[in-house]
């Protein structure tokens, strides 16, 4: 049953048009977000800036977002900024940051699962190339992030 719900599901994907995920940033110091398009609905949690979300539907002045959980909510519009900067959350339970986008590269830095880092530049070669909190760059595979 499990897998005939799978296949299901993933059909489903395939039959929709392609379309760019749309991934922002927090621009605000404290979001909330709610279970409903409505700053009536119930208040589901608060989150700071510059933490990243998935745009998966928009409202009026709501956005419906996902954020690296998988959690859907909604945000106002006004808390997340297209132009602000581009975070992404580490999901790897230890990230390894190379001085170049190599496995044989140096190790820079490790960052915990939860770490945010600026998004700098995607790389074809399955590398994203991030800013550290200590203002320093480095190179993480792009498996071992969420956001981009």
């Amino acid at each position: 049953m499990k897998r005939l719900r799978l296949i299901f599901a993933l059909s489903a994907l395939f039959a929709l048009p392609a379309q760019a995920l749309d991934y922002r940033s927090v621009s605000v110091p404290a979001a909330i977000l709610y279970d409903a398009p409505s700053s009536m609905a119930k208040k589901l949690f608060v989150v700071g800036r510059g933490y990243p979300v998935e745009v998966v539907v928009s409202v009026d002045n709501w956005l419906k977002v996902r954020d690296s959980s998988g959690a859907l909510a909604w945000i106002e519009a006004g808390q997340l900024a297209a132009t602000s900067k581009h975070m992404l959350v580490v999901k790897a339970a230890q990230a390894e940051i190379r001085s170049a986008a190599e496995d044989s590269a140096p190790i820079t830095a490790r960052a915990e699962k939860g770490v945010m880092l600026e998004w700098q530049e995607t790389l074809p070669s399955g590398w994203v190339r991030v800013l550290l909190p200590n203002n320093s760059s480095g190179y993480i595979k792009l498996s071992q992030v969420w956001g981009v």
